[in-house]
């Protein structure tokens, strides 16, 4: 994973940060129609924030989008709570430049699983689709990611049958992250780095690394 952090004036427009990580400008058609799939079924269920869809390029594309630039190399990646598709749809997208790219999106609500199976077959997507519990699978990925799913230390329950296979953690986490990591570490032992979010000055990408549980006192 590159250290450097792609410059905010590449994630000022979707094209520009299309090739910041390398992937093809015309995929932005695809991620159009999935915003407007998103909105559309948010009227609906309740998806993301109603009021996030106004800075949906933002809020919800760079903030997905990202993890392609801290993780260049990883084509397999596993999305848990996927609910909206974030970031697993954003990633599926990017991963149709890829060879051998596919995204595993995680959801365990039926309805919302219905979701994800129609945006991925209506922009023929890279994805495998399991509506099932997180920890309930056995897959074999490269990164386990999440947004908006749990708190870490329940995060960790849920990725660690992914990160025993191999896969490392690359968690979206808001200004709350340190607190977090201090209440995941009485359950957990790992390693974690903290990069800054393009999407969110008081935003975090977390690198997690090298997960075991804890010892009992």
């Amino acid at each position: 994973m590159s250290d450097a952090i792609a410059p905010h004036e590449a994630a000022a427009l979707p094209e520009g940060f299309l090739e910041a990580v390398g992937a093809n400008p015309d995929r932005c058609g695809e991620i159009e129609a999935y915003r407007l799939m998103l909105a559309a079924a948010n009227a609906q269920m309740n998806l993301v924030g109603a009021s996030t869809l106004g800075d949906f390029w933002r809020r919800h594309f760079i903030d997905s989008a990202q993890l392609a630039w801290f993780a260049p190399a990883a084509r397999v990646w596993a999305d848990l709570g996927s609910g909206a598709g974030l970031p697993g749809i954003i990633l599926a997208i990017l991963m149709k430049d890829r060879a051998g790219g596919r995204v595993h999106l995680v959801e365990s609500m039926a309805k919302r699983a219905r979701f994800l199976s129609d945006v991925a077959a209506a922009l023929d997507l890279p994805v495998t689709l399991h509506n099932a519990r997180a920890e309930s699978l056995k897959l074999t990925v490269e990164v386990v990611t999440a947004r908006a799913c749990a708190p870490l230390t329940r995060l960790l329950e849920f990725a660690e049958p992914y990160m025993a296979r191999g896969a490392r953690g690359l968690f979206l986490k808001g200004r709350g992250v340190d607190a977090e990591i201090a209440d995941a570490r009485a359950v957990w032992r790992f390693n974690a780095e903290k990069r800054a979010s393009l999407s969110d000055s008081h935003g975090r990408v977390l690198l997690v690394t090298e997960l075991a549980r804890a010892e009992r006192r």
